[in-house]
C-alpha cells in the first residue's frame, strides 16, 4: 500500500536550546537530567512510523507519553528539532520540517485538516457558520462553499441543526459539528486529538462508531490520538504505543495484544477483552493440524466430539459438512441476519477476518464449529469451543 505519512527519527524538544538537549540525547541522558540541565522539555524522540493511505493510526500512551506533540508535527504545528516528517503530495513526499513557508501552508490548508478535544467551536457561530470558517480562510466560493457545508451536515446528521449554536448542542453533537469542519475542507489527511475524550462513554462509543461507517466510504488517512486501549484496539488498522516519547511498539491491535513487546506494553493490554481484538486467523485450529476421518469416503474432521465432517474437493474448497450421515446447511457469516434465528443443522463459514465474538455467538447459538475459509472457498481452519477457549486462556 501506499504511504501518506512517515516519520524519521523525530526528535521534538521544548526548550531555549535543543541542540544542548539533542546532544545530551545522543549520549544517553533521560529526560529528567535533560531538563535539570538545559530547562528543554524531550517531548518525542527517536519516532519511526509509516501511515498508509486510508488507514486510521491511532498513537496511544499515558498522559505524557508525547502522542499529541507527535501527532502536531504532521501539520507543522510543532517544530521537528531532528529527524524528517514527511506528507506525500502530489506524487512525492515533501519534509515539513525543511519545506519552505508557501508549501507548509498549501499542505496545512488543502491536505490536512485537524479535529481537537475540546470542539474549538466558535460560539458567536452557528453551526453553519463554523462548518464554514475553514472554508471561508481558504477562499472558497461561497456557492461551492455552501454545497459543502450541507454535504457534510448531511454525512454527520446535523442538517436541522444549522441554525444552531454550539451551546445549543450536547457535547457529541457539539464534536459532529468540529468533525464535520474538517471534513467540508476536502483534506485526504484528518488528524483527531483525542476528540472523543470528553465525552461520555455511551456517547464515545456511538460517535467511534460513526467515525468507522464514515472512514468506510470516505477512505480518510487518519491519525487519531487516544489514551484509551478498548478505543485505539477499535478503531486503528495500526496502533502505536508511546512511553516516554518513545514509540515502543507499533502493529495490528491483534499482534500487540498477542505479542507485547515490552512489560509496559503488558501492562497496557493485561485488561483488555479478547473479544474486541482477536480475529479467527489468530484462534483457529490451522486445517494442517485437523485428522483426517479414517473411511473409503474421507473426510476432515472440524468437530471431533460432535463427529462434525467436512469434505473437500481435489482444490480444498469446501463442498460439504456432515454429521452421522445427515447434511448441514452451509451459509456464510455474511448472510445471517440473526444468529438466534440459527437451526441445528446450519454450519455458518466464517473468513479469517471474522471476530472473535462473532465465532463466540455463532458456537452459543448453533452448538457447531465454524469452518473457516479463504476468498476462494478453501477450507483453511476451523474455530469450535477448544479454539475459542483456547485463545481467552491465552490472553490471560
Amino acid at each position: 500500500m501506499m504511504e501518506a505519512i512517515r516519520f524519521e527519527h523525530v526528535d521534538v524538544l521544548f526548550g531555549p536550546e535543543p541542540e544542548k538537549g539533542l546532544a545530551l540525547l545522543d549520549e544517553g541522558a533521560d529526560k529528567d537530567k535533560i531538563y535539570q540541565e538545559t530547562e528543554n522539555i524531550v517531548a518525542v524522540h527517536d519516532a519511526s512510523l509509516s501511515v498508509n493511505r486510508g488507514d486510521i493510526s491511532v498513537l496511544m500512551g499515558l498522559s505524557g507519553s508525547g502522542k499529541s506533540s507527535l501527532l502536531r508535527c504532521i501539520n507543522g504545528l510543532n517544530k521537528v528539532n531532528r529527524g524528517r516528517m514527511l506528507i506525500r503530495d502530489n506524487g512525492s513526499m515533501v519534509d515539513l520540517s525543511t519545506c519552505g513557508k508557501k508549501v507548509l501552508h498549501q499542505i496545512r490548508t488543502e491536505r490536512i485538516s485537524m479535529v481537537f478535544q475540546q470542539f474549538a467551536l466558535m460560539p458567536w457561530r452557528t453551526v453553519w457558520e463554523n462548518v464554514s470558517f475553514g472554508l471561508e480562510l481558504s477562499g472558497v466560493p461561497r456557492k461551492k462553499r455552501e454545497e459543502l457545508i450541507r454535504t457534510n451536515l448531511e454525512l454527520v446528521k446535523l442538517e436541522e441543526w444549522a441554525d444552531k449554536y454550539p451551546s445549543e448542542l450536547s457535547g457529541g453533537m457539539q464534536q459532529r459539528v468540529g468533525l464535520a469542519r474538517a471534513l467540508a475542507t476536502d483534506a485526504d489527511i484528518l488528524l483527531m486529538d483525542e476528540p472523543f475524550s470528553a465525552l461520555d462513554p455511551l456517547i464515545r462509543e456511538h460517535l467511534q462508531d460513526e467515525l468507522l461507517m464514515l472512514q468506510k466510504n470516505l477512505r480518510k488517512t487518519i491519525v487519531f490520538v487516544s489514551h484509551d486501549l478498548d478505543e485505539a484496539l477499535k478503531l486503528g488498522n495500526q496502533v502505536s504505543i508511546m512511553e516516554s516519547g518513545r514509540i515502543v511498539q507499533t502493529g495490528s491491535g491483534e499482534n500487540i495484544l498477542l505479542n507485547p513487546a515490552n512489560d509496559y506494553v503488558r501492562q497496557f493490554v493485561a485488561s483488555m477483552n479478547p473479544l474486541k481484538v482477536l480475529n479467527c486467523n489468530a484462534l483457529m485450529r490451522p486445517v494442517t493440524e485437523l485428522s483426517v476421518e479414517p473411511s473409503r469416503d474421507a473426510g476432515i474432521v472440524l468437530d471431533e466430539d460432535r463427529g462434525i465432517v467436512g469434505r473437500v474437493d481435489i482444490d480444498g474448497c469446501l463442498e460439504q459438512v456432515a454429521c452421522d450421515g445427515a447434511i448441514y446447511k452451509m451459509v456464510e457469516l455474511n448472510d445471517v441476519n440473526d444468529m438466534k434465528t440459527l437451526s441445528a443443522n446450519t454450519i455458518v463459514t466464517g473468513t479469517p477476518e471474522t471476530s472473535m465474538r462473532d465465532a463466540v455467538e455463532i458456537n452459543h447459538h448453533s452448538g457447531h464449529p465454524m469452518p473457516v475459509l479463504s476468498e476462494d472457498n478453501r477450507l483453511i481452519g476451523v474455530v469450535g469451543r477448544e479454539e475459542i477457549l483456547g485463545g481467552i486462556v491465552r490472553d490471560s
